[in-house]
């Protein structure tokens, strides 16, 4: 990379040395920003990599000009308490689009899907007229894109339902995200092993056309399309039975769940970091990406789940999901009285700013 800036390489061997007393090199990110400074001459001025919403990692010229000094600073940044507004709209279908259109970045439209993921699938579920409020922490950092910290409240409309979820803390706890009975908005499943912009291809069938072999067999799953590379994560937690290839599913991830589930992840272009059989992995996690390896005409996915050991319907296994676990009696007061106050921040007269 500082090559390509046309560095020469004594250069950058002392950069990759200085930077090594401060800085793994090997967490260097791809898409992370950084900026590059010469002096005439064309020798360093000085060198910034943004580490994350946080920190920067610095070289310098040492004051004896001989040598480079690194250092890993902080990002002088400002915190504000916003609300954010907006629809689902035919200009803009996806929550990605609804959350550029008042101003914010997708990393926003992430968190939200997350908070939600057990309850609204945002690849097939939106509807126009869907429409959300949100409050949470925004960080604006000097010279740089603003940042986020939490969202403190948020309300969707979905299709006729109310949702709402508030960040709460139980005592010796972590925090999480509670509906206004005081359940966890989350959910045994996800609503999807994809987070943005697949479409559902084929669905669950006991008698389908196959598209290669030509011949009439049960489709015992849900075929999602997908560009080659979009992240797979695990539905819920679980145990990797296996991480394998074969000539029909491709390369193939199966998990164990609690209450008898299993779930299966097909035709994947490689695994995630980690992924083999007995691995432990979390809901959430990545655990492929999406392909076309096996017997597959294009990129997708194609998600699998059995109860018991017999394949049922994903997508009406999720519908028919229990409420999350509520919080102990005990939490309930602490937990009303934060409620209130975020969902009045929900309310405030400066959305689309700060609060």
């Amino acid at each position: 990379m500082l090559r390509g800036q046309g560095l020469d390489g004594e250069v950058v061997d002392r950069m990759v040395s200085a930077v090594r007393q401060v800085f793994d090199p090997r967490r260097l990110r791809s898409m992370q920003p950084f900026s590059l400074t010469r002096t005439l001459a064309g020798a360093l001025s000085a060198f910034e990599y943004e580490i994350d919403n946080t920190s920067l990692l610095r070289v310098t010229p040492a004051t004896d000009g001989d040598t480079l000094a690194a250092e890993v600073v902080p990002i002088p940044r400002t915190l504000e308490n916003v609300v954010a507004a907006g629809a689902i709209t035919k200009d803009n279908p996806s929550l990605f689009g609804a959350i550029a259109a008042v101003g914010e970045r997708q990393e926003l439209a992430v968190a939200m899907a997350e908070i939600f993921s057990g309850e609204i699938d945002f690849n097939t579920e939106l509807q126009p007229d869907d429409s959300f409020l949100v409050a949470f922490e925004r960080f604006r950092r000097e010279g740089r894109p603003n940042s986020y910290g939490v969202i403190t409240a948020v309300e969707f409309h979905n299709d006729g339902r109310v949702l709402r979820a508030v960040r709460f803390t139980p005592r010796g706890g972590k925090p999480d995200y509670y509906d206004e009975q005081g359940r966890s908005v989350r959910r045994f499943f996800l609503r999807s092993p994809l987070k943005f912009e697949p479409r559902i291809t084929s669905g669950f069938s006991a008698s389908r056309m196959h598209p290669i072999l030509h011949t009439t067999r049960a489709h015992r799953g849900v075929d999602y399309a997908a560009p080659t590379g979009a992240p797979v994560v695990a539905v819920a937690s679980g145990t990797v039975v296996s991480a394998t290839y074969d000539s029909s599913n491709g390369r193939m991830v199966r998990i164990r769940h609690a209450s008898g589930y299993e779930s299966y992840y097909l035709h994947l272009s490689g695994f995630g970091t980690g992924i083999r059989a007995g691995a432990r992995v979390d809901q959430g996690q990545t655990v492929g990406f999406v392909g076309q390896t096996g017997l597959a005409t294009g990129p997708h996915l194609h998600y699998g789940l059995t109860r018991g050991g017999v394949f049922v319907n994903p997508l009406r296994e999720h519908r028919n999901l229990a409420p999350g676990e509520p919080l102990a009696v005990g939490e309930m007061e602490a937990f009303r009285a934060e409620r209130d106050k975020a969902l009045a921040a929900l309310r405030t007269k400066g959305v689309n700013g700060p609060i």
